[in-house]
């Protein structure tokens, strides 16, 4: 039998308690999603229940309109997941194997771009949209187009630069190669450059769908009455109450929110943990 050194034993109890505090968190609140009311409005909460209830579940999926924010989240995260990965991806080609002036400065301020707090942006993002809803009603406030463009243009910026260094990697060589053998730019690029920065695509992926999907600040600035358009997160808006907030619905819906990512990235773990590792070396 291997016997453990005492630091890799010492780095594993040290990963096990850093995993419980950071799952401590979700494991309460799906606890308190299936607690009786009674428990949850305790003055002496217990890490346990004895008597699992889903009335609050039952609550969260009969509101009106729920499953109509749902779809709209999903819409959401799903065309700025697909435009991210396009953009970015063409972007990050564009910038690594070509030469051309303002190349630096371009790099530079997608740099910069990722240090710009997202409050800050907020208000002049609400005029800039309201402004352009003039000319393209489907971006203008209300709609789920302003959504879109708002988290393209914050999930962009990362995404060039993660993508860049997968880009780098591939060798010039097999370019050349592939020249050699009468492949184009453009068949290369789709048919050879693509599925070798796949994992950077998957780790870009995960992230702007995490993004646009918990988004609440947009949702609720640019989404102002038109309420067939709202997202998932404004949904539980509903259970807080001035005087008597649902924390059940609210756990609960909170609980339906998480599970779409846990599945997301499940389907992508393998690649996730690749793509994150080589955007380190990059």
């Amino acid at each position: 039998m291997a016997v453990r050194r005492p630091g890799r034993l010492l780095a594993e109890v040290v990963t096990v308690v850093i995993a419980g505090i950071v799952a401590f968190p979700l494991y309460w609140m799906v606890l308190s999603a299936v607690k009786p009311a009674g428990e949850i409005q305790s003055a002496s909460p217990k890490p346990w229940t004895l008597s699992p209830s889903f009335d609050s579940f039952s609550r969260v999926l009969t509101v009106s309109g729920f499953g109509r924010y749902f779809v709209n989240s999903l819409v959401v995260a799903l065309v700025v997941v697909a435009l991210s990965l396009l953009l970015s991806f063409l972007s990050a080609v564009a910038l690594t194997r070509f030469r051309f002036r303002g190349r630096t400065v371009l790099l530079v301020m997608t740099l910069v771009a990722q240090m710009v707090p997202v409050e800050a942006l907020t208000i002049p993002l609400f005029f800039l949209m309201r402004s352009l809803g003039g000319a393209v009603p489907a971006l203008g406030l209300n709609e789920l187009g302003s959504l879109v463009l708002v988290h393209l243009a914050f999930s962009l910026p990362f995404a060039i630069w993660m993508l860049r260094g997968f880009v780098a990697a591939v060798p010039v060589e097999l370019e050349e190669a592939a020249k050699l053998d009468g492949a184009s730019r453009m068949r290369f690029t789709w048919q050879i450059l693509f599925p070798l920065v796949a994992p950077g695509l998957v780790a870009v992926s995960v992230l702007a769908f995490i993004h646009a999907w918990n988004d609440f600040l947009f949702a609720k600035t640019f989404i102002v009455s038109k309420t067939e358009n709202q997202t998932l997160p404004q949904a539980i808006l509903v259970f807080f109450k001035p005087e008597d907030t649902d924390w059940g619905a609210v756990m609960a819906s909170s609980t339906l929110m998480t599970i779409p990512v846990l599945v997301f990235f499940v389907l992508v773990q393998r690649r996730l943990v690749s793509g994150m590792a080589g955007a380190v070396k990059g």
